[in-house]
Order: structure tokens, then C-alpha cells, then sequence
């Protein structure tokens, strides 16, 4: 195969891959480990492991290290030092201790079975010690508990495994280099790092800045880009010339531009590369599995999958514990860490590019890697029973919880539930407090709600989403309940006890835009603000006031957009900025049609075109300056313009029963 038919074969087996795992409701990250397996020279053998491949797949891992450097902020360190210097540094160190203990009391009692030197067992330690990024924090923002104790602690350690990986690369390579004096070995391979560093960081950071302000100035997206590929490349051109992994040049110059203004623009647009090229270098990963072996040895795989997985759980859990954890937090923390991660994947393909671990061994390792991302999601959606069933206080603290909860709205009546106290739900609280009007909100950010308690607000530890926290906070003696936050998920699920529980009681939802009006609506909120269409009613407002309109008219003009749903507002006409904003097919948009003389809808009326089939409606019509009014005996012309609005199917049927 060449290179053209190599890239097309991956690129095929990936969206099909991701597609099927998209409809599973599983992360795209298994789908292309799983594609790799089907499609691999040990599989179907649709695609060979060839130079082109693992080039392909090496640029997927300098874009992820790119992105990492991006997110590499000291202010942001130093807020989380001792999570991410004390437990995240003692998880990573203790299991690679753990892997060099293992690896020599194996290769002693068991060397018939596996025979490993200590620089192998420091390279598995260090894979052993990386976990899933990617799948850890997609999961804990769906169940909407980044900001939980748990979560935070999750995030400092998977914050601390990104920024080791960066040592662990240039180590494993100097450890694995066939010199007699090792210390001589790491210490040329430090000074070399330490240099180049040096070029990078000292020089290169005086030159990022003054360089992107000139390439900014040209105004060209086109040329950005460019530069964007020129630093990323260039810097892991610079580190792979220096002896040196090219993901640490990359990281660097993620880290360089972290520091710039130009941050978030860089960040959205090196995406595209880093998704597409680390899709297809877990494909890769996964062309390495042998299923055949897997099977022979389906014992060793089963053995190697459990007590990794048993022994990252036990001692994630028990350091979290060490270092001040609650039992509850400490088992969330363990169970959410303990399948493996993406970088750990690096290091195993650098262990074995370097053949410090035998071809076979490493076949099963990878298995057991793959099986217990594959397993993840499923172990943290099942968390919270998992720890009720582990933990002899856990049914103790939950029920203090929601003790303390009922306790503070036990006299309460006619009170407003606000779920979520960030910055919405508190001006909230202090208008309903002006009013004199009870509430008592809930919240999962634990700091959050300790000092709003001290200040003396009416909020309480709480998962608003739990039937039973809505039932402890009195939902049925409520008086309305209002969603301050914009989660379309947590909001319908909130719906569903609501119905079950009060189903009169009205419920206000915060929503983002008007992507969801309709499904918030139909699951039974009684009103929906989308936070875009108000901004866009208050800044109209302030305009027309300033423009001499008569307050009155204007009050009523926003008034009756309230009134009818937000409905005249809804749709907008979609520019190339607009295509990953919001990529929705039900998104309401408008879309202008120009009638030609050969038009379908040329010398008909509105009634006869009955586009109302379409599921789009006709917003607007114009015939040359002259604004047309939107009658049934209406007639068309060549020349008039039409404006249409609904989503991108309902439009296009409309457009093409107006032109053909």
C-alpha cells in the first residue's frame, strides 16, 4: 500500500469507527482503538503497520503535547500545589516504585513467565501510572462534577500524569540506551534537555510575542495557520535533532504561547490537526493487538486487565486518603483513576520501538490497557453504588446531607428552589431576599457553599439532578424552581422529578441559546431564557433608548419578544465563524433565496407553494427596496428575495420546492 491508500483506509475505518461509537454513547477514543484491532495486519489486515502510519501517529502525539502546553498555566499550578505537586507527584513516583517492585520480584520467582529488566519495569510503571484524560474528564462534566471535592482532586492528579510525561519521555530512552555507565547516560541526556530548554524558553520567549504580532498585523487566517505549524513543528524538529522527544518540543512551544494573548485563538485552531492526527495514532495503537495471541493467552490478558486496574484503585484511593481525603472522596478519586490513559500508550509504543519489552509481553500488555478503558465509563457511571457498597459511612454522609438540607427547609413553604449558586443563582438569591421572598439553593462546589453559608445564604451541599436532594429540599412545598445553570442534560433530568414529584410546580431554565428551547419545553419547563437572546434584548434596548425611541415603546417591544417565546428573535443567518459554534442540525437558522426566472415558485402564491409541508417558515420577503407583506394570496416574481427560517433540513426542503 502507499501513502494515499494507507491514509484513506484510516481515514475510512475512523469515521465509521467513531460513528458507531458516537451511537453507542461511548468516547470516540475506544472507537478508534477498536477500529485499529478490526482493520490491523493481526485483524482484517485492511491496513499495514507501516513507516507512514506510525509517522502519522507521531504527529498526533506532538499536537496532543502542543495542547497540553497550552493548558500549562503556573497561576493555575499554584492555586492546586498540593494537589497536583503533593498527590498527583506521590501517585505518579509510587507506582512506578510499585513497577520496578513488581518487575523484580516477577523476573526472581517467575522467570519462566516473564523475564523483565528493571528499565522495562520503569517503562511499564510509567505507563501504568498515566490515565485517560480524554475519558475522565468528558465523564465528570456530563455528571456535572468537575467542581465536587472528587472532581478537583481527579483533575490536579490527570494535571500532574500530563506534566510527568514529559520527563518519563526523555528518561525512558536514556535508560534504555546500551551504555555501561547509566548516570553518565541520563546526565548527557539532562544536559541536552536543559539546553535546549534554555534556547526555547529563554530566547524563544522573547521572540513568540514579537513574532505573533507581526503575523497578526498581515490579518490573514491563512498565514496565523501557517505560523501555528511552522513553532509546533519546528520546536519538535528542534528537540528530535537534540536527541530529544519531539512531543517536548511541541510541549514547550504549546507552553510559549500559553503565555500570549493569543492563547485562545491558537487553541481552537490547532483542534482540527490534534484530533484527526490523535485519532489516527490510537488507531495505530490499536493495530499493534494481536487478537489471536490475545485469545491463546486470554488468562494472562484477563490477569494483567485486573490486578493493574485492582492495584491503581487501591493505592490512588488509599494516598488520597493519606493525604486528608474523606473515605467517600478518596474511593471516587481511585475508581475514576484507575484504567489507563492515552499517554501511557506513548510511553508502551516508545518501550517497544526502544525493544525493552519482548514483542509477545507486549501484545498482552496492550490488551489489558485497551480493556480497561473500554470498562472506565461504565465503572464511573456506577460510582456512586460502587462506593455506597465500599464505604460503611457513605449511606451515613449522604443521608447527613440531605438531613441537613430538610432540616433547613423544614418550615419552609412557598419557598424557590435555585439549582446551581454560581454567579446567576446568587443575584437570584439577593433579589429574592429584597423581595422578601424564601429560597434555598443547592450547589456541588463545596468551597462555594461554605462561604456563602458564612455570609448567610440559604444554600446547602446538594446535587439538584438527585431526586432525592429535590424531595429534601421541600420540591413539594415549593413554590417554583429555577435552573441557573446551562446544562441541557442535568436540566431534562431535573424535568423528570419535577414531573414526578410536583408536576404543577413551575420550573424556569437558563439555557445558552435557543439550540434546546424545544426539548426543554416539551419536557414540561415552564419558561426558557436563553441567555443570548436576553443579552441581545437588553443590548437593543440600551440602543434604542440612546437613539431617542421612548422607553415606554421599548419596554413594550421587549416585553411582547418575552411574551411570544423569544420566537422573533429565533434564527440568524450562518457565517463560515458559525460552523462549530453550534453544530445542531435543529438549530434554528435563516436562509436567503433569490428567485430566477426559471423558479418553481415564479407566478405562484404562498398558499400554492404550501411550504408550511416543509417545516420552515418565511420570514421576511423583498422585491427590489420594497418589503412584501407576508400574505397567503401573495405573488412571486423573478427577483424576489426570500428569507427563510427553521433548521438546516426544513430549509433546504423549502428551498428547493421555491427553486425546482
Amino acid at each position: 500500500m502507499n501513502a494515499l491508500d494507507t491514509t484513506l483506509s484510516l481515514l475510512t475505518a475512523a469515521v465509521l469507527g467513531v460513528v458507531a461509537f458516537r451511537m453507542l454513547q461511548l468516547p470516540p477514543i475506544l472507537g478508534y482503538l477498536v477500529v485499529g484491532v478490526l482493520i490491523g495486519p493481526h485483524g482484517l489486515g485492511f491496513a499495514e503497520d507501516s513507516e507512514v502510519t506510525h509517522e502519522m501517529a507521531e504527529f498526533g502525539v506532538v499536537f496532543l503535547m502542543f495542547s497540553i502546553g497550552l493548558e500549562f498555566s503556573l497561576p493555575k499550578l499554584m492555586t492546586m500545589r498540593k494537589q497536583v505537586f503533593g498527590l498527583g507527584l506521590a501517585q505518579v513516583v509510587v507506582t512506578i516504585v510499585a513497577a520496578l517492585a513488581g518487575g523484580a520480584i516477577v523476573s526472581y520467582w517467575l522467570p519462566q513467565w516473564f523475564a523483565i529488566s528493571w528499565q522495562a519495569s520503569f517503562a511499564l510503571g510509567g505507563a501504568l501510572a498515566m490515565s485517560s484524560t480524554a475519558i475522565v474528564s468528558k465523564m465528570l462534566t456530563e455528571r456535572l462534577e468537575l467542581e465536587s471535592l472528587h472532581g478537583r482532586q481527579i483533575i490536579a492528579i490527570l494535571l500532574f500524569q500530563d506534566l510527568a510525561v514529559v520527563p518519563l519521555l526523555i528518561l525512558v530512552p536514556a535508560m534504555a540506551a546500551h551504555s555501561g555507565d547509566i548516570v553518565q547516560t541520563l546526565a548527557w541526556a539532562g544536559g541536552k534537555a536543559v539546553l535546549v530548554l534554555f534556547v526555547l524558553l529563554v530566547i524563544g520567549q522573547r521572540l513568540m510575542r514579537t513574532w505573533f504580532r507581526i503575523v497578526v498585523k498581515r490579518r490573514s487566517q491563512e498565514l496565523f495557520m501557517l505560523n501555528l505549524l511552522l513553532v509546533t513543528l519546528g520546536a519538535a524538529w528542534l528537540t528530535d535533532r537534540a536527541g530529544l522527544s519531539m512531543a517536548l518540543g511541541a510541549f514547550v512551544a504549546g507552553m510559549l504561547i500559553s503565555e500570549t494573548e493569543y492563547r485562545h485563538q491558537v487553541e481552537e485552531d490547532i483542534k482540527p490537526f490534534r484530533d484527526v492526527l490523535l485519532g489516527l495514532f490510537f488507531i495505530t495503537v490499536g493495530m499493534l493487538l494481536n487478537l489471536k495471541l490475545v485469545v491463546s493467552n486470554a488468562g494472562i490478558v484477563l490477569f494483567l486487565f485486573v490486578v493493574p486496574l485492582l492495584l491503581k484503585f487501591v493505592l490512588i484511593a488509599g494516598l488520597a486518603r493519606l493525604f486528608g481525603s474523606t473515605t467517600s472522596v478518596a474511593l471516587r478519586t481511585g475508581l475514576a483513576l484507575a484504567q489507563a490513559g492515552e499517554f501511557g500508550f506513548v510511553l508502551l509504543n516508545q518501550a517497544g520501538a526502544l525493544s525493552l519489552i519482548d514483542k509477545e509481553l507486549l501484545q498482552l500488555i496492550l490488551a489489558s490497557m485497551v480493556l480497561s478503558m473500554l470498562i472506565s465509563p461504565f465503572i464511573l457511571a456506577k460510582s456512586d453504588a460502587i462506593v455506597m457498597k465500599l464505604s460503611s459511612n457513605e449511606w451515613m454522609m449522604q443521608s447527613l446531607a440531605l438531613t441537613q438540607i430538610a432540616a433547613r427547609t423544614m418550615s419552609t413553604r412557598k419557598h424557590v428552589i435555585i439549582a446551581g449558586f454560581g454567579r446567576s443563582g446568587q443575584n437570584l438569591a439577593r433579589l429574592l431576599s429584597e423581595e422578601n421572598i424564601d429560597y434555598h439553593a443547592l450547589d456541588l462546589d463545596p468551597d462555594r457553599v461554605r462561604e456563602a453559608q458564612t455570609g448567610g445564604a440559604n444554600v446547602s451541599y446538594g446535587d439538584a439532578a438527585r431526586r432525592e436532594s429535590l424531595v429534601a429540599a421541600g420540591i413539594n412545598r415549593a413554590s417554583a424552581l429555577v435552573i441557573t445553570y446551562t446544562s441541557t442534560a442535568s436540566a431534562l433530568r431535573i424535568l423528570h422529578f419535577v414531573n414526578e414529584l410536583n408536576p404543577s410546580l413551575p420550573v424556569i431554565v437558563r439555557s445558552h441559546d435557543d439550540v434546546d428551547l424545544e426539548k426543554l419545553r416539551a419536557a414540561g419547563a415552564t419558561e426558557v431564557v436563553p441567555e443570548l437572546m436576553e443579552g441581545s434584548l437588553m443590548l437593543a434596548s440600551h440602543a434604542l433608548v440612546l437613539l431617542g425611541v421612548p422607553l415606554r415603546r421599548v419596554v413594550h417591544r421587549v416585553q411582547a419578544a418575552r411574551d411570544a417565546r423569544y420566537e422573533s428573535l429565533r434564527g440568524f443567518f450562518h457565517g463560515a465563524s458559525d460552523a462549530s459554534d453550534s453544530p445542531d442540525a435543529m438549530q434554528i437558522r435563516l436562509h436567503t433565496v433569490v428567485l430566477t426566472e426559471r423558479a418553481t415558485a415564479v407566478g405562484k402564491t404562498l398558499a400554492e407553494l404550501a411550504l408550511e409541508d416543509t417545516e420552515a417558515e418565511i420570514h421576511s420577503m423583498r422585491r427590489g427596496s420594497r418589503r412584501l407583506e407576508l400574505q397567503a394570496e401573495q405573488g412571486l416574481q423573478a427577483g424576489d428575495v426570500i428569507v427563510l427560517r427553521g433548521t438546516s433540513e426544513a430549509v433546504a426542503r423549502a428551498e428547493l420546492r421555491l427553486l425546482k
